[in-house]
Formats: structure tokens, C-alpha cells, sequence
């Protein structure tokens, strides 16, 4: 799996709360397989995913902008973008 540039600092969004014009959809973490890599956190280019090792990574969606990085970069796909209700 190759990964390219990760950013280092979060953009605006938690000056913002940008979460209020998401794509549509929202990640959802099912807590079955992940390892702990901490990958969806790192790619997160709003810092809204927060966590401490396995099975226990959220989003913050009053932040999230719903990209879906975080679901794509999962190595055990223990996480899928879900509609908004």
C-alpha cells in the first residue's frame, strides 16, 4: 500500500464546524477488525477522528467533511461511509 503526502496541521474546519455541509454521507467505524493503526486518523485532513487503539476510532461530525479518506485508507476495512439520516 503506498500513501502519499499526509497533512501535518488540521484545516479549518474546527474554527467552522464544517460538518453542517457534508458530502451526504458520514463514516462509520464498526469496531470489529481495526488494529490500531491510527491511519484513518492520520489522514484525516480535518483532524476529526480521534482514538486509542483498536476498535475504539470515531469521528467528530460536527467536523467531518464526509471525504472518505479515512474509510479508503483502512488496511482491514473496518470502517464504511454510511448515508446522512
Amino acid at each position: 500500500m503506498v500513501f502519499g503526502p499526509i497533512i501535518v496541521k488540521a484545516g479549518t474546519s474546527k474554527e467552522r464546524k464544517t460538518g453542517s455541509w457534508r458530502t451526504g454521507k458520514k463514516p462509520h467505524f464498526l469496531h470489529e477488525k481495526c488494529i490500531g493503526c491510527g491511519l484513518c486518523e492520520l489522514i484525516c485532513p480535518e483532524d476529526c477522528i480521534s482514538g486509542e487503539g483498536k476498535n475504539t476510532y470515531v469521528a467528530d461530525l460536527d467536523y467531518c467533511k464526509g471525504c472518505g479518506l479515512c474509510v479508503d485508507v483502512c488496511p482491514v476495512n473496518d470502517a464504511e461511509m454510511q448515508e446522512e439520516e
